[in-house]
């Protein structure tokens, strides 16, 4: 026996998703640890959405009744944060591909749309407070 190191046989790789880990080659781990802390912040975009839509509800029931204005922000606020959660998988799946693959990183519309939704949300909300009283 020689005092060679023997090496492992590569053990089968069983990360889900397929479509995603099955194709291209390993990244700089860097760069997926990023793409992942990513997805974080999406994820916790989405949760500040959701919770300010439950918020919004949960403060307008102290008044006698939820009117259809607040129902519609709140219902807004949800809505941007079940885009935002599904938008962060949808990204990193991409993101993850591509630098598999050794492609440029694919854009997202997303990012326009929650803008636009945040912007048109904060104008009407300054003009709901400015003429209130």
């Amino acid at each position: 026996m020689s005092g060679a190191p023997t090496s492992k046989p590569p053990a089968e790789d069983r990360r889900w998703p397929r479509h995603v880990y099955g194709v291209g080659t390993e990244p700089d781990p860097r760069f997926t640890f990023a793409n992942e802390r990513t997805f974080l912040a999406w994820i916790r975009t989405a949760l500040g959405f959701l919770a300010a839509g439950v918020a919004v509800a949960a403060v307008a029931r102290y008044s006698a009744q939820l009117s259809v204005e607040v129902r519609l922000a709140s219902a807004v606020l949800v809505g941007c944060g079940l885009a935002c959660g599904l938008s962060a998988w949808v990204r990193w799946v991409r993101n993850e591909r591509a630098m598999r693959r050794g492609d440029p990183l694919p854009s997202s519309p997303v990012l326009l749309v929650l803008t636009g939704v945040v912007v048109a949300v904060a104008l009407v909300a300054l003009v709901v407070v400015s003429f209130a009283g």
